[in-house]
Formats: structure tokens, sequence, C-alpha cells
């Protein structure tokens, strides 16, 4: 997994007229759970841009006035019209408990339904993985190649050694639809 740097800095003002001060500064209102007592701190943001809009599941390196922590992005908050930042929402990781972070799901290889003229469908886009945060992959890749025409890949379906998939056990990942050239031959 991949690992972001970002540094902070604390904050002490709390509330909706501090929130939109520090938003006119171009500042980020951002929350450090899972130690045991809330760090609250800003960010700029120009710096977490990268962070935000990719696809890929990110361990984020906080530097907070000097301080340093292990984290991942919990929750986000975003203006309902515009495209701005409100909040982040961040949980401190570490080595003996397992977190949950959604991960974006990856097929690879060519279904055999495919070549029999089916439409292969990829219908859950990312899966929640509960692991240790060394262990949690950058996307979950999940072979196609034995999916057969009408057939299809549930959560159930889906065992890895390092991780744990925690959706609903009969949720559908991906399948391969028959399409009206499939039907006739």
């Amino acid at each position: 997994m991949k690992t972001f740097e970002l540094k902070g800095e604390l904050r002490s003002d709390y509330g909706k007229k501090a929130a939109k001060l520090l938003r006119k500064q171009d500042l980020i209102p951002c929350n450090l759970y899972g130690l045991g007592e809330n760090v609250t701190f800003t960010v700029q943001t120009n710096d977490v841009r990268k962070l935000i809009y990719t696809p890929d599941t990110q361990v984020v390196a906080l530097e907070i006035s000097g301080k340093k922590y292990n984290a991942v992005v919990k929750e986000l908050q975003f203006h309902p019209v515009k495209e701005l930042i409100f909040h982040i929402d961040f949980l401190a990781v570490n080595e003996e408990k397992p977190v949950t972070v959604e991960v974006p799901v990856q097929l690879t290889g060519l279904a055999e339904g495919v070549k029999a003229g089916g439409k292969l469908s990829l219908e859950t886009r990312k899966l929640k993985v509960s692991a240790i945060y060394t262990k949690l992959p950058d996307r979950v890749v999940i072979d196609v190649t034995n999916l057969g025409l009408g057939k299809k890949i549930q959560v159930c379906d889906l065992h890895f050694e390092d991780y744990k998939i925690m959706n609903v056990p009969g949720q559908m990942v991906a399948q391969v639809r028959a399409t009206r050239a499939s039907k006739q031959a």
C-alpha cells in the first residue's frame, strides 16, 4: 500500500464560525480519531488533492505540529454544490488492530463468456477490506478468466490470505451478461 505524507497544524478554535474562517484561508479542518483522545488540526487544501482525487487507498503519514501518526482517511465531507472539501476525518492505525477500508476492484483476464459474445460487467467498484494497515492491498484484483456466459462472482466466492472482505456474502461483484448476439447464437 502506498504512503502519502501530509503536514498539519493544531487548531484551537471550534464551531461553524471558526471552520468558515479556516476555509476562507484555504485550510481544511480535520480530526484524528483512534488514539483515545481526538486531535483536531488543519491542512492546506492543495496538499490533500493528490490524496483525495485518486482511486487508490493510501496510508497517510501525518505530521501534526512535530508529532507523527499513521492514519487512513475515514470520512470526507464536501460542499453540496461546489467541489470544495469541508472536513476530513482520519483514523489512526497501528500494527495490532485491523482497520476496515474501501478498496477499488480490478478485474483481470479475458472471460470465457466474453469470448462467447457476452458482456463483462463490474457491479461493485469498491469492496470493504479488513486487515492490518501494512497488509491492505492497493486494489482487490479478481481473475475472471473462467467466468462463463451468464455466470457471476459474489463476495462469498472471494478468498484472500492477508485480508478479509467485509461486504455482504451475497453481493455481486462481477458478471458476464448475455447480449442479443450471444442469445441468437
